[in-house]
């Protein structure tokens, strides 16, 4: 029973990763309408921002670091959106065009993250904790601040898509952007802002998938990026509230799967969960029309 409450509790911070990372995939979805493969290699950057900023000559704290990281993100997405993605979804309207260039800026990312900061696994400049108990769960401080981080931004985000103006915009954008723009929604900014909010999702997600594994690679994104799309397509494709749920069922899956097979194995549950879902339920738990 101790270890089924252990792998509860470390899945409660694996899926609060999950959820993080997993809602600003749904949320650039939603309003693009394709799949952004380089999103595992913007955690990465946001990941590396993060420990430049804490291991270098600042010291910066670590949760400031996370959170300027999380930004430097954000301004990349914007950027990288406005000048590479978008003049090539305009041009080519195929979905396939723009998912080989999201792998191939995939590709450039990860081969420029392994540059500047070499391949090496390095560490954030955190105190070690002792675990305490939280109920009959076993927690790090660092780990409920984790778990705090994500449930204030998803209430946030909640907030947001319910009570003001830019969330009922995104969502109209999200169920038609044409109708939206006819009704004078302003789509060019709704969509800037949506990348900035993806990025620093993305930044954010990717210092705390730091912490919680102890180390940072230039590929540690990359890896986690399908363990996301199992949670997203589980909770259903353009949903945030099904990226939330989907979050949840994954981060708990692997971590409780560590306890009846190989704990080198367990990442690969959220491909089983996956299948699952397929076969089941193949538009997702919260499918939107025209998302699934």
């Amino acid at each position: 029973m101790s270890e089924l409450l252990l792998a509860t509790g470390f899945g409660l911070v694996v899926a609060s990763v999950l959820a993080l990372s997993a809602v600003g995939l749904s949320l650039q979805f939603g309003i693009t309408n394709y799949i952004n493969f380089a999103y595992g290699d913007f955690m990465a950057v946001g990941a590396y921002v993060a420990w430049t900023l804490n291991t270098g000559p600042l010291h910066a704290n670590i949760w400031v670091a996370m959170l300027a990281g999380g930004l430097s993100v954000g301004i990349l997405a914007v950027l990288l959106n406005r000048f590479l993605l978008a003049p090539f979804a305009r041009r080519f309207q195929k979905l396939f065009y723009i998912l080989i260039v999201t792998f191939g800026l995939s590709l450039i990312l990860l081969n420029l993250v392994s540059s500047i900061w070499g391949t090496e696994v390095l560490h954030y400049d955190v105190s070690n904790q002792t675990p305490f108990h939280v109920g009959p769960f076993l927690f790090t401080t660092d780990q409920l601040v984790v778990i705090f981080i994500a449930l204030v931004v998803m209430v946030l985000i909640h907030l947001m898509l319910t009570m003001t103006r830019l969330g009922k915009s995104m969502r109209a954008m999200s169920d038609n952007s044409t109708l939206a723009m006819t009704s004078g929604v302003d789509t060019k900014r709704i969509t800037t802002l949506t990348w900035f909010m993806s990025g620093v999702l993305a930044g954010i997600g990717g210092t705390i998938l730091g912490l919680t594994q102890a180390s940072i690679t230039p590929g540690s994104g990359e890896t986690f990026l399908f363990v996301i799309f199992a949670a997203v397509i589980v909770g259903g494709v353009g949903s945030i509230y099904g990226a939330m749920v989907g979050a949840v069922i994954v981060g708990l899956a692997t971590e409780l799967s560590a306890l009846v097979i190989d704990p080198s194995y367990k990442l690969d549950v959220a491909f089983v969960v996956l299948i699952l879902a397929l076969l089941f339920r193949p538009n997702g738990l919260f499918a939107r029309p025209g998302k699934a």
